[in-house]
């Protein structure tokens, strides 16, 4: 525990201290303290406990009630957390008036105002000393004065104050606590000690002992532990370090600089001294690290360091109460280095952290992680912690293993800044997932090689050593072509890894081995060795990442539980290290495996697998500007500096061929007079029509509507080219798609798109400069996303969601339950990352609105938990909503899937009528018939084991390794049983899930955004899918409606999957419009297609919810045509052959049902294209 029970053994204790804090990095300053003052004060105890461990140690929480329930002075400072202070407020409250003096200080104003010191007391009326008091408290807002003036402030008020009688001198004496604990050495924390004693204990000899006003200490200075005193402001002072490698600049807080709680300090300043780097450890008051970045890391013109460190924990300016990002972007840009946060855990022990699957928690990973990523910070890293009950000191301590990569990867980038150009060796690596699919160098909205040609000619051009070739087509060919043949491969063999190597450089073979037997393994391999696949150009290499495994062997896709990656995929970065000898790698689009690997959510370790892999290379991922959540991911797992690219410019889908003709007679039917008696046999043609372009049994205003609909329907045009500038027609297209509607801000949205910024940005990434932050989003929803070429955050998750977002949440939710024409007792509903956090939360809102529930916000605005809206004011029952949460919003949402387990826990726990709650009608049976406590009956939070990500059930249908449909149902219900409560824990609960999902009357998702529809990925199918098959099975095969929320644009709308599937069919796949601009990009815009037509299936694998007529028109226009199969085959013979042999598939599973005709046709195409494919037939 880290409380610390500081109590004079050798006397009964009859006076009591208690100190309720964050944490306790002030404990040892108590323990020296009170050690010198039991020699006057007989019987005197003090106590100070960490609210940052009860979370995790529930019995430390009633030690510290228990302490407060007997203790004559109570001190309570910097706990602005609701878990911190609601389970002591009651206790402190009816203790306010039974003590000597109660005292907030730099806390919660809830917790100020229970402050009663003397003539003191915050609950009266402002007046005398506290209306000066509430003059100086000032705005709640975030001040542009920097911490060091609001110090200086705290100094020279208790000397103000001082000549002021009567009540003013408790308020100075309020004031001096503050300064004491601030300044908290031993001499000051011993001096605040005598001081409360003597001014407010009830014990008359104590009485007017004599204390030492607090001593001030340098507000910003240099800490060393070689220092005479430690600390100093001349940053002369510093040891030298001859001929340094590199300067690094670390950020340290000041509390625990003046503490002396500083090992883990030491030992970081002492690792980079090691290997020869000149450190200068500087600090700042008023968690504000500007003046020290001013005073010790800036020469005037830029930067005199190579990398800033911040070993703080916190956001750069502010702390956990607030941060301000704009002031810490301005600072960080003009130093312009790179930024790596790094944090000491305060919420739970070294060992808890080191055995936990989660990593972090909820609170955690919020303050230390996602606040600072808003600053750009970069790498986030645990280095230090409390050892917890076995150890008896309070001290923080390093972290042995996470202190060296934090070091390693420090001096990695700083060497990258320092290095030639010319000498620089980078990995530039490529994807090719799914495998034997025509997809290897291809990327989500990107053309990968002209992009990459765009990328290397800029890199020879700022000074890289590149052998480039003439053209992306030439690129093209030698990364995949090559010798790729030869070795029966996707991609050129660059290099060879014996199996012998492999076995020098893993230091965790065994664990390979395990999975994969003995090296090298099969994948990848000719048996003797792990094939590299790649190709050097210079001194870049541009590489394939390997597959991650699972397609060898689809059963494994049924265990819940990690896995270790192949032997080609470990060589693979272990070669790029070891061998190649990379600076830096750059992965270039989106996405890879790589930080998906096993291992925890965030606050990695060396044990993790993406940190393992990774190592200390620095790693720049270019990102699509869209993806905030998986970018996220990537950042928070593999240490990399996300740069955002464009999505495709977006279009209206337009009509074509029979639609273009359906609309023409339809404007002239519109257009006549309800007599003319020519409209009956105008009504006859359009009928035809419409039967023609599959719209028969329509009535004629709904056949307008769907017109419109396709018409109007925004579709991607293409892929985007990095360092291709927009034309004006694409410009104007974005424009015309996003929400700018003044002319100012259309201006303004049009001159950052025509910035080519995203080449320039990774030059700037690979020369280790500064990449400033931006909120990811689409550019529909904020043109705020550009100019792009930055490195992208999610938003603040203590904001989620925002009040607009509840507002657009509870009319969704409506617009929901009025096309279900009622109230459902229970739905499924798909939760993702990405959306909710591009929407700042609506799709949390909308589950809160359908439970009837609301967020819950502290007084610093931030979520905090969840309440129920009275049923009175709600109108209607409480629906019981199962989430299912990708595994990305576990990871990025701790906070709002805590909410969303409080309200369903808070719906179950409601004493009203079960008819009206069917949250608690159904809890209540489930309990009813298990014997389960009310607790697990209301969990209705479900998502993957710690670690692990998706249901699988795409892998399943893209390996087409299912033979029956229920076993797509046993995919997603062995993946997604792990049900989440309000305490952020997963407990596997498939029966409880299956009992949940037998309730279940609808399936609903929300779409995630313009850019892509259900058929463009498989994670729709995969969630959406997964869930509707698993709800399926569990009523008896009972079919339930799917609908899909379409709200990326205008007003939104609400469809049945059926109906939307065959929209995105008619505005996409089978739109000229859609399919000539992919095709204009080559073997990418095949896979593109193909993609569309593996994803429609996945639908009918899982829902049954696709129109026979969808593949029928899939095969008239790509496969059956000769002459577009032939230039399909031309462009991707892989891909192509898929196509038709998934066409093939989806009629022997029966979603489908041709004429022989078609399908004897189909075959002969399909046989074409695997020969061609194979090589067989002639070219």
């Amino acid at each position: 525990m880290l409380d610390s029970h500081l109590h004079n053994a050798w006397n009964e204790i009859s006076y009591r201290i208690s100190i309720i804090t964050l944490d306790s990095h002030n404990a040892m300053p108590c323990e020296r303290a009170l050690s010198n003052l039991v020699g006057d004060f007989k019987g005197l105890d003090v106590s100070i406990f960490a609210a940052a461990e009860w979370g995790e140690n529930p019995s430390a929480l009633e030690e510290a009630k228990a302490a407060i329930e007997k203790s004559d002075i109570i001190i309570v400072n910097l706990l602005f957390l609701e878990d911190h202070i609601k389970p002591i407020l009651p206790i402190l409250k009816s203790r306010r008036d039974d003590c000597d003096a109660m005292i907030g200080v730099v806390c919660d104003a809830e917790l100020v105002k229970l402050t009663r010191m003397g003539a003191l007391d915050m609950q009266a009326p402002d007046r005398g000393a506290l209306a000066l008091l509430k003059k100086l408290r000032g705005s709640s807002k975030p001040s542009s004065e920097t911490g060091e003036k609001k110090m200086r402030m705290l100094r020279r008020l208790p000397k103000i104050l001082k000549y002021i009688p009567g009540k003013a001198q408790d308020l100075r004496a309020w004031f001096l606590v503050m300064q004491y604990w601030l300044g908290g050495t031993d001499e000051n924390i011993e001096a605040m000690l005598r001081f409360l004693i003597s001014r407010y204990s009830h014990v008359d000899s104590w009485q007017g002992v004599s204390a030492e006003p607090p001593r001030e200490y340098p507000n910003v200075g240099v800490y060393h532990p070689s220092l005479k005193g430690r600390i100093s402001e001349d940053l002369g002072d510093l040891p030298e370090v001859k001929n340094p490698v590199a300067i690094i600049g670390l950020l340290l807080m000041r509390s625990y600089v003046l503490s002396g709680d500083t090992a883990h300090y030491d030992k970081v300043i002492r690792g980079f001294e090691e290997r020869n780097i000149r450190i200068i450890p500087a600090f700042a008051g008023g968690l504000d690290g500007r003046p020290a970045i001013e005073k010790y890391f800036s020469n005037g013109s830029g930067s005199s360091i190579d990398t800033l460190v911040s070993l703080t924990g916190f956001s750069l300016v502010g702390g956990p109460a607030y941060n301000d990002t704009d002031a810490a972007v301005e600072t960080l840009s003009k130093l312009n280095v790179p930024y790596i946060s790094a944090h000491p855990l305060e919420f739970q022990t070294l060992s808890q952290w080191e055995n936990s699957s989660t990593g972090l928690g909820p609170i955690e990973t919020t303050m230390l992680v996602a606040l600072p990523e808003l600053d750009g910070a970069t790498s986030p890293t645990v280095f230090a912690g409390r050892q917890g009950d076995a150890e008896p000191s309070k001290a923080m301590l390093p972290y042995n293993e996470r202190v060296d990569a934090l070091i390693a990867r420090a001096v990695k980038t700083a060497e990258l800044r320092r290095s030639e150009v010319f000498e620089r060796k980078i990995a530039i690596v490529l994807f090719g997932f799914p495998p034997n699919a025509g997809a290897v160098g291809t990327a989500a909205y990107l053309e990968v090689f002209e992009s990459l040609f765009n990328t290397l000619t800029a890199m020879k051009d700022a000074g890289y050593q590149i052998e480039l070739p003439k053209s992306s087509a030439e690129l093209r060919e030698e990364v995949l072509a090559g010798n790729a043949q030869i070795y029966g491969q996707e991609a050129n063999v660059e290099s060879q890894v014996s199996a012998d190597w492999i076995v020098k450089n893993t230091p965790w073979l065994p664990e390979l081995e395990e999975q994969w037997g003995s090296a090298p393994g099969r994948i990848q391999s000719d048996g003797s060795s792990v094939f590299i696949l790649g190709k050097t150009f210079g001194n870049v290499f541009v590489g394939v990442q390997p597959t991650f495994g699972y397609e060898g062997d689809p059963m494994r896709l049924l265990f819940e539980k990690g896995f270790a990656p192949t032997h080609a995929f470990s060589a693979f970065y272990q070669w790029l290290k070891l061998s190649f000898n990379a600076n830096a790698v750059l992965h270039f689009g989106m996405h890879g495996a790589l930080e998906f690997m096993p291992g925890k959510q965030t606050g990695l370790n060396g044990k993790d697998w993406p940190d393992r892999l990774i190592g200390d290379l620095p790693n720049i991922y270019l990102y699509a500007c869209n993806n905030p959540s998986e970018a996220s991911l990537a950042k928070r797992r593999s240490n990399a500096t996300i740069i955002t690219h464009l999505t495709p410019p977006l279009t209206s889908g337009g009509l074509y061929k029979g639609l273009l003709e359906l609309k023409d007679s339809l404007v002239r039917w519109r257009e006549m007079d309800s007599s003319n008696n020519l409209r009956k046999e105008l009504e006859l043609l359009i009928n035809e029509q419409a039967e023609a372009v599959d719209l028969g049994d329509q009535k004629i205003e709904e056949l307008w509507v769907k017109l419109l609909e396709t018409e109007d329907a925004l579709i991607p045009e293409g892929l985007h080219v990095v360092g291709r500038s927009l034309t004006n027609e694409q410009v104007e297209n974005y424009l015309n798609a996003s929400g700018s509607v003044t002319p100012e801000s259309r201006d303004r949205l049009a001159k950052n798109l025509r910035l080519n910024s995203e080449i320039p940005s990774i030059i700037n990434a690979l020369d280790a400069k500064y990449i400033p932050p931006v909120p990811g989003g689409d550019l529909v929803r904020s043109s705020e996303i550009v100019p792009t070429g930055r490195n992208i955050h999610a938003f603040d998750p203590f904001r989620m969601p925002t009040a607009f977002a509840c507002k657009q949440g509870s009319e969704q939710a409506q617009m929901l339950l009025d096309k279900y024409e009622g109230i459902p007792r229970s739905l499924a509903l798909v939760l993702w990352g990405s959306d909710n956090i591009k929407s700042d939360g609506t799709q949390i809102a909308q589950a809160l609105a359908l439970i009837g529930a609301k967020p819950r916000f502290d007084s610093f605005g931030r979520l905090c938990g969840a309440d129920l809206i009275e049923l009175s004011q709600l109108g209607r029952p409480r629906i019981d909503v199962v989430m299912t949460l990708s595994g990305i919003f576990r990871d990025l949402l701790p906070l709002q899937t805590r909410m969303l387990a409080e309200a369903s826990f808070k719906a179950a726990s409601a004493d009203e009528d079960p008819n009206m709650n069917y949250i608690r009608a159904n809890a209540l049976d489930y309990m009813k018939n298990t014997g389960a406590d009310l607790e697990t009956a209301s969990l209705r939070i479900f998502s993957n084991a710690e670690g692990a990500y998706g249901s699988n059930v795409n892998q399943l249908v893209d390996s087409s390794s299912f033979d029956d449909e229920d076993e797509l149902a046993d995919a997603y219900e062995a993946r997604k049983s792990f049900a989440y409560g309000m305490s952020g824990k997963p407990q596997k609960n498939q029966k409880l899930l299956q009992a949940a999902l037998s309730k279940v009357e609808m399936a609903y998702q929300n779409l995630e955004s313009v850019e892509l529809g259900v058929t463009s990925v498989d994670h729709y199918f995969d969630t959406l899918g997964g869930i509707s098959r698993a709800v399926k099975r569990a009523r008896g095969g009972e079919d339930i409606e799917v609908f899909i929320s379409d709200h990326t644009k205008g007003s939104g709308k609400i469809r049945t999957l059926s109906d939307q599937v065959s929209l995105e069919t008619r505005s996409r796949s089978l739109n000229p419009k859609f399919y000539e601009a992919l095709l204009e990009h080559g073997a990418e815009g095949v896979r593109q297609l193909e993609a569309h037509v593996t994803n429609t299936l996945g639908w009918s694998a899982t829902t049954g919810k696709v129109e026979p007529w969808v593949y029928q028109r899939i095969s008239e226009t790509f496969v059956l045509d000769e002459e577009m199969r032939n230039r399909l085959a031309d462009l991707n013979p892989t891909a192509s052959s898929r196509m038709a042999n998934r066409l093939l598939e989806a009629n022997e599973r029966s979603y489908w049902s041709p004429d022989a005709e078609t399908i004897e046709a189909l075959q002969s195409a399909a046989d074409s294209l695997e020969d061609r494919m194979e090589g067989i037939a002639a070219e």
